[in-house]
């Protein structure tokens, strides 16, 4: 399974070890941060006081104002980010639309919908089939692009690379803008009338839907395909980003990485998360050497700790092959089973 997995990553031969930089420019518009205080810090002790107060004050870092420009043009969404970059095309948000069928499964669909969040570096059209299956279900959905990616991807770049790299304060600013990107897509279903609303994450999606989930009570049905507890840990030990870590262990170690990053690591927000009632799925693979076992098995014990009301379900695969048959099929059982059961 692990020389499966290896295969798999390795059809990637556009990987870039980008320079190392600690991005502050991309602070000086959250909301905590106070650009005129840095007082002679550092680059890193000025990040780690960043977020240490972004997540101590995490609902201001999230918060957003709805956008005013939503547009439903055939089969897309699309409205302009409450979180501003310098990159246009990044800067209007674009969700892919499935309104709910009437099938056997749901002869008169409700008003139930769901945000599906892709992997990372996934392509236009990747869980396109898992959202129609979705909608066969009654079930309304939204597929977002996240932020730089698809059609949100800057002309300089070949893959999504300034979603997750080296640039240590960009990497924070993309998660921020997922998660009010996210946010405001429940505005746009609340306007249209829906009431019970949930989150489809997949691997970097499944990181994004936690933040977004911790900081929005609206969703209350949660699927995290993979799930980890700190991000940088992914990062360091992922089969998949080590080009990220090529460029960064010379300049930062594991630890220290924790604290730039930890504004955007679930495990700062399970007690956010457990304030309110919510229904959640946890998937992983068990031979995954992207988001390895070990942290799935973290996110699974901090929930029974918690008594958080959740499932588990551990497929004998690993990242990659979770998109291969008949991992595919499996992994698309488990969700749309949890979503029909719980929505």
């Amino acid at each position: 399974m692990h020389g499966w997995e290896e295969r798999l990553c390795s059809r990637a031969t556009d990987r870039v070890v980008r320079p190392f930089e600690w991005g502050l420019e991309w602070t000086r518009q959250w909301p905590t941060n106070g650009f005129q205080q840095r007082n002679g810090h550092d680059e890193e002790t000025w990040l780690r006081v960043l977020n240490q107060r972004a997540v101590a004050h995490s609902e201001e870092f999230f918060g957003y104002q709805t956008p005013s420009d939503f547009t439903l043009t055939g089969n897309m969404l699309s409205f302009t980010s409450a979180v501003p970059t310098p990159y246009a095309g990044n800067n209007t948000v674009r969700a892919q639309w499935f309104p709910a069928k009437h099938t056997v499964f749901e002869p008169k669909p409700g008003k139930k919908a769901v945000i599906v969040l892709p992997h990372w570096n996934a392509k236009a059209d990747q869980h396109v089939a898992l959202c129609r299956g979705i909608s066969f279900l009654g079930i309304s959905v939204l597929r977002l692009s996240l932020p730089y990616h698809d059609d949100r991807m800057p002309p300089e770049t070949k893959r999504a690379d300034y979603a997750v790299s080296s640039n240590v304060a960009r990497t924070i600013d993309a998660a921020r803008q997922a998660v009010i990107d996210v946010r405001s897509c429940l505005d746009w279903f609340q306007q249209q009338g829906y009431e019970k609303l949930g989150i489809v994450g997949t691997s970097l999606g499944s990181c994004y839907a936690f933040l977004a989930s911790a900081h929005d009570d609206r969703l209350a049905v949660n699927v995290f395909n993979h799930c980890s507890t700190q991000f940088a840990d992914v990062v360091w030990t992922g089969l998949s980003t080590q080009h990220i870590r090529q460029s960064m262990e010379p300049a930062i170690g594991l630890d220290s990485l924790r604290e730039v990053w930890a504004a955007v690591s679930p495990a700062h927000y399970i007690h956010r998360f457990a304030a309110k009632p919510k229904k959640s799925l946890l998937i992983y693979g068990a031979y995954d050497t992207t988001f390895l076992p070990q942290f799935a098995k973290e996110v699974v014990a901090g929930f029974r700790e918690l008594s958080l009301d959740h499932a588990v379900a551990k497929l004998p695969c690993g990242h990659y092959t979770m998109g291969e048959a008949p991992f595919k099929f499996l992994d698309g059982y488990h969700i749309c089973s949890f979503l029909k059961r719980e929505l």
